[in-house]
Formats: C-alpha cells, sequence, structure tokens
C-alpha cells in the first residue's frame, strides 16, 4: 500500500501545489481559468491525439468492456437519482446529483496519472470510459433536465448538444488519431515531437488546474455532497468492478483500469452543467471538493485491489 501511495503521491502533491497557489492568491482565478482553457483546448487534446495514433479501432472498442461500464455506471446513476427523490428532490436537481454519483474527472485526472501508473496498455480503456460519460452520461443529463423543465425534447435541445460534442476537442482529437492509424498514415517526425512536447504539458498543467480551481470552492451543503462524494468514490468502483467481472467477464487487466477509472473524484465539468442549468451548484461544488481530497485514499487502495 505505502508504495502504491508513493507511486500517486507526485500527482497529488501538483494537485495540492496548485491548491496552495489558489489559496494563497500567487495564482489568482482568472490565470486558473486561462491555464484550464488552455489544458482543455490544447495540451489534452495534444495529449489523447499522440495517444490515438498509436491504437486501432479494436484497442479502443471493445463491447463487454463498454457494456460493463455502462451496466455498473447506469446502476449507480439510478441509485443517485432515486435516492435524491426520496428527499423531495425535483427532477432536474435528481438528475444532477445522479451525475455526480458517476462521472469522474477522467479527462483532466484519469487520462495522465491512470496512463503513467498502469502503462501504454491502459490508452484504450481510459479512452473508452472518457467517451462514455462524455457522450452518453452528458447527454442524458441535457436530455432528463430540459425534459423535466420543458416537459419535452425538440429539435431546438438536441442540435446544439450534438455540436457540442461532436466540437469537444477531446472527441475530436480521439478521432483523428484513429483515422491516422487506421489510414496508416505516416506522422513526421517534427510533428510526432510537436505532439509529444505539448501533450506533456497536460499531466502538470490540469492537475495545478485542479488544485487552484478547488481553492475557491467553499465546503457547503455538507450532508449531501458527503454522500454524493462517497458514491463517486465507494459505490461507483464496486458497481463497476461487479458488472465488469461478474457479469460481462471482462479480462482482469482492463477491468482494473475500468474500477480505478471510477474511483476518481467528481469531474469539474459536472459543475459547468450545474451552473449552465442553475442546478445544485453548491452540493456539486462541495461534492467535487470532498471527492477529490478522498481520492488521494481511494486511487491507491484501488490500484492496489487491482494488483492483487
Amino acid at each position: 500500500m505505502l508504495a502504491i501511495f508513493l507511486q500517486t503521491l507526485p500527482f497529488f502533491a501538483l494537485l495540492g501545489t496548485g491548491w496552495l497557489a489558489g489559496r494563497s492568491g500567487a495564482f489568482p482565478a482568472e490565470a486558473t481559468a486561462w491555464l484550464t482553457s488552455f489544458v482543455f483546448w490544447f495540451a489534452l487534446p495534444a495529449m489523447l491525439l499522440q495517444f490515438s495514433i498509436g491504437l486501432d479501432l479494436g484497442d479502443l472498442w471493445d463491447p463487454g468492456f463498454a457494456a460493463a461500464y455502462l451496466t455498473g455506471s447506469l446502476a449507480v446513476w439510478l441509485i443517485g437519482l432515486a435516492v435524491a427523490r426520496a428527499r423531495g428532490l425535483p427532477l432536474a436537481e435528481a438528475a444532477m446529483e445522479a451525475q455526480c454519483c458517476m462521472t469522474g474527472n477522467t479527462g483532466f485526472l484519469g487520462v495522465p496519472m491512470l496512463v503513467l501508473l498502469l502503462g501504454p496498455q491502459a490508452v484504450g480503456p481510459v479512452l473508452l470510459v472518457l467517451t462514455i460519460d462524455m457522450v452518453v452520461f452528458s447527454t442524458l443529463i441535457t436530455l432528463v433536465v430540459t425534459a423535466a423543465r420543458q416537459g419535452r425534447v425538440g429539435l431546438a435541445t438536441l442540435r446544439p448538444m450534438a455540436r457540442g460534442i461532436a466540437a469537444n476537442p477531446m472527441i475530436v482529437s480521439i478521432l483523428a488519431g484513429l483515422a491516422i492509424s487506421a489510414l496508416r498514415l505516416p506522422v513526421p517526425r517534427p510533428l510526432d515531437e510537436f505532439l509529444a512536447l505539448l501533450g506533456s504539458a497536460a499531466t502538470p498543467g490540469a492537475l495545478f488546474a485542479i488544485g487552484a480551481s478547488l481553492a475557491g470552492r467553499a465546503a457547503q451543503r455538507l450532508g449531501p455532497a458527503l454522500w454524493l462524494a462517497t458514491a463517486k468514490l465507494a459505490l461507483h468502483p464496486a458497481a463497476v468492478g461487479i458488472a465488469a467481472l461478474a457479469v460481462f467477464d471482462v479480462a482482469p487487466f482492463p477491468a482494473g483500469v475500468m474500477v480505478a477509472a471510477a474511483a476518481l473524484p467528481v469531474a469539474g465539468n459536472v459543475y459547468m452543467l450545474a451552473q449552465y442549468f442553475g442546478v445544485a451548484q453548491q452540493r456539486v461544488s462541495t461534492a467535487i471538493l470532498l471527492s477529490t481530497a478522498g481520492s488521494i485514499v481511494t486511487v491507491p487502495v484501488v490500484i492496489l485491489l487491482f494488483g492483487s
């Protein structure tokens, strides 16, 4: 356990450094926003593009893996929804809490950390988890909240949502890399070195940005947020682990990667959705704060269990 914790410690130390910089005022909120934008639009897509060029569609797409992750994640989503509705919350708020329970920070935290910790063979499983979260569950929360507010879902909702998914730089970079790989297009050495250089900024930039963004969050609505953080860090990895190993018979290594990805904290884009829809912002913000702190323990534990 200590050896694994020491492996993950530099990642969380970098996150903590960002938090200290933001908390002290040395790295203001405006700087955090610009750093996040740089990572989202440039560094992380470069890393994903280089990863994807080394894959073929068979490396990324595994029907059993996808079915296991979808089944486990949807089960947790429905549990989160049911718990929220049992507390008397309206459907839109309940759906946002459900989204917190199973949407992990795979893009900014999972891709850089898990690939470095678990090796290049983890690229395909991590990217598949990221794609399912962005395409399936981002679509689900948008449809549910829109239907709860308007009573229906029309083309006026579907078109911008589809455009947003298609224009997501992480999706675009993954698809572009797979296309280059499928067509067996040569990658000039200067381009490969450019992608490596730009992509190398993704890990420190993303972790520092996560920490700095947490510095501005205050812990509010602790009771509901603690439940959401616990569901994300414990219930979600347990559910996808059961689905992968007991139901869909996923091979041990990709199953372990899936569980490790599910043990990641609540993603920052859930807060962006909460702000956009004006739903449960305080609960989501505190759940991100609590789950990120808790993941310092959960991620090493999950990797230890996988290693066993």
